[in-house]
């Protein structure tokens, strides 16, 4: 059964690990890697990855991506975004830190963040503005 708007949205707001997916050429299947995202209801969701990643390249050639997050405790549940990306721009340590609290206990932040900005490079923020969406919430009644 698919999940209503206000329930897709909660789901995703929720702190889940991502797969993306991104067209990688002719020849090739879909590029699909595990990546943490942030989502606030009604706003667009974004990825934070390394400017000169493989990702990276591909999101900016082919101008969408998907992302999938999905969940099997206590049900089978998942939501399916799919769009254009709708805005790049160079990540801050704001960026960093928001993404880090989405995911790790608060005495492990301002660590990760220290270690992100030293050893990860130049980072890009990549919004993703929704244009498709599939959803199911597959509990048996």
């Amino acid at each position: 059964m698919p999940l209503t708007r206000e329930e897709r949205e909660a789901f995703l707001a929720e702190p889940h690990v991502a797969a993306l997916s991104v067209d990688a050429g002719p020849g090739r299947a879909p590029l699909t890697v595990p990546i943490w995202y942030q989502y606030r209801p009604g706003e667009n969701p974004w990825i934070l990855t390394p400017a000169e990643s493989r990702k990276a390249k591909l999101i900016t050639a082919a101008g969408r991506f998907s992302l999938m997050v999905d969940t099997v405790h206590p049900r089978v549940r998942y939501v399916s975004v799919e769009g254009p990306a709708a805005a790049v721009q160079e990540a801050d340590e704001a960026a960093h830190r928001e993404l880090a609290t989405r995911y790790l206990p608060a005495g492990a932040v301002e660590e990760y963040v220290a270690m992100a900005r030293r050893d990860f490079g130049r980072q890009l923020v990549i919004h993703l503005r929704p244009q498709r969406w599939l959803s199911a919430d597959l509990t048996m009644a």
